[in-house]
């Protein structure tokens, strides 16, 4: 049996596979249980991971699973996104069997995703997970290596040094913002932004000029409101959240994770004050604003689930 399909395809024994395989999975475990004395990897792992290669590579042959035969790179992107996302709510219900699934889910799209490059003779799993483990090798050597143990802040300025030298041997010139992803999501990738630039030096010198800085922005977009000009709102806008994620940073918050903890707060209270009106035969739609708001605030006095 081989890995891949059609003729333009690297045709790669399974055996050779696995056996490429088994040797990442032993390095692997050796270097992990050195990274902690609790984690676990089976003696069947690579075993394991191989069957799971042949059935990816199965459902892509010419006889296999119609969906996954019309797959893409691109078409998975929105479905890495979606599982991605969906295994960040597992990690927040705490639930681990949840977790476990979510993991699977997204490790089938890798996977999948490894499937459809490998048939294009581009890459092959085996150099993905050669890739990764020189990798985090390489840039952890107070683990592997003869470096001595630091200091968080140590280890963050030569983990940061370490990815500095391997752009640099790369191509392109590099910016402290190169390695950003612009696919992130708004909130997420100004805070990542915000904090490259500080490291870099570029620092509010004192905290509290970010709240004069807010307040000028927001003055400013008062008075694009008022000038009902929609380009200068919409730039406005983006100064106001640019400056929030920054005060967000400086307070040691998650911008992202702030928003959405408000987002389902208010998506709580609405759901309450619903309920309370359907009581009364009544609708958000249909009642009156007084109605409304004293609704609302005996929502937001209610413990929160």
């Amino acid at each position: 049996m081989v890995l891949g399909w059609g003729d333009d395809v690297r045709r790669l024994p399974v055996s050779r596979v696995a056996r490429h395989l088994e040797y990442n999975c032993q390095a692997i475990q050796r270097f992990v249980v050195r990274l902690s004395n609790v984690t676990i990897i089976t003696e069947d792992c690579g075993k394991k991971f191989t069957d799971f290669l042949r059935i990816v590579a199965r459902l892509r042959a010419a006889d296999g699973c119609p969906w996954d035969r019309k797959q893409t790179p691109q078409s998975l992107k929105t479905y890495l996104i979606e599982e991605a996302h969906e295994l960040l709510e597992a990690l927040d219900s705490k639930n681990s069997q949840h977790v476990r699934e979510e993991l699977g889910d997204l490790l089938f799209l890798i996977v999948l995703l490894n499937q459809l490059h490998q048939e294009k003779s581009l890459f092959t799993m085996d150099e993905v997970l050669a890739g990764i483990s020189e990798k985090m090798i390489r840039r952890h050597p107070h683990v592997f290596g003869n470096e001595t143990s630091a200091s968080d802040e140590e280890l963050r300025k030569q983990w940061q040094a370490i990815k500095q030298d391997e752009k640099s041997a790369g191509d392109g010139e590099q910016t402290p913002f190169s390695s950003i992803p612009k696919t992130l999501p708004g909130l997420r990738r100004a805070q990542r932004v915000s904090e490259r630039a500080a490291r870099a030096g570029f620092e509010w010198p004192d905290p509290d000029m970010v709240f004069a800085k807010l307040a000028e922005e927001l003055a400013e977009l008062r008075e694009a409101m008022a000038a009902s000009s929609s380009q200068a709102v919409f730039e406005e806008l983006g100064d106001v959240l640019f400056t929030v994620v920054n005060i967000c940073r400086l307070s040691g918050n998650n911008a992202e994770e702030a928003l959405n903890n408000t987002t389902e707060k208010f998506i709580g209270r609405f759901n309450r004050m619903e309920h309370d009106l359907k009581q009364v035969g009544s609708s958000t739609a249909i009642a009156d604003s007084p109605t409304l708001l004293r609704l609302w605030q005996a929502a937001k006095e209610l413990p929160a689930k």
